[in-house]
C-alpha cells in the first residue's frame, strides 16, 4: 500500500485519427467525497474507478457481491482491487492508503476501442466513450458507492 501507481505511456502512433489523440491517457479527480481515477485499458478505451476507504461496506469485496447489486454503470462492474499497478493513487495528506478500486470498463459490445478500431474491428454504430462522458459515469459511480458506505449495505 502507498505505492506510487505504475503509469506507463501510452502509444497511440498507429491508433488513426480521433479525439483520443488530444486526451490525456490518465485522470485523478475526487466526486462525491471518494477518489477517482481513470486510465485507458489495452484497447484505447477508457476504464473508470472510485476508491472505498477501510470501513465501507464494500471494502475487500468482489464487484459481483451483493453490496453492489444496485450498482448501475456502463457494462456493469468488471473490476475490484487493492491498489495495484496503474489502478492506484498517491492519497492525499489524511486520506487512507488502503482503499478499495472498484470499476468498470468502455470496450463492450457498442464501444469503440481506438487501438482495434484500426484494425477493422470497428461496427457500424461503435461509439467512443470519451473523457468527458466516462468522467461522469464515473463519478456516478462514486455517488452509488458514496451512498452505499452512507446507508450501510445488507449481506456485507
Amino acid at each position: 500500500m502507498g505505492t506510487k501507481p505504475e503509469i506507463k505511456a501510452v502509444d497511440k502512433s498507429d491508433w488513426g485519427p480521433g479525439p483520443w489523440m488530444k486526451e490525456p491517457d490518465r485522470l485523478e479527480f475526487e466526486a462525491h467525497g471518494m477518489s477517482c481515477l481513470m486510465s485507458r485499458g489495452p484497447g484505447g478505451h477508457w476504464c473508470g474507478y472510485a476508491a472505498m476507504p477501510p470501513g465501507h461496506p464494500g471494502h475487500g469485496k468482489h464487484y459481483n457481491h451483493d453490496v453492489f447489486s444496485d450498482v448501475r454503470v456502463h457494462g456493469g462492474l468488471t473490476y475490484s482491487e487493492e491498489c495495484q499497478g496503474a489502478i492506484c493513487h498517491v492519497p492525499k495528506p489524511g486520506e487512507p492508503d488502503d482503499v478499495w478500486w472498484v470499476g468498470f470498463d468502455c470496450a463492450h459490445g457498442g464501444d469503440l476501442s481506438p487501438a482495434y478500431a484500426r484494425h477493422g474491428s470497428m461496427w457500424v454504430g461503435d461509439e467512443y466513450r470519451d473523457v468527458e462522458w466516462v468522467k461522469t459515469e464515473t463519478a456516478y459511480l462514486a455517488r452509488q458507492l458514496a451512498a452505499i458506505g452512507k446507508e450501510g449495505a445488507p449481506n456485507t
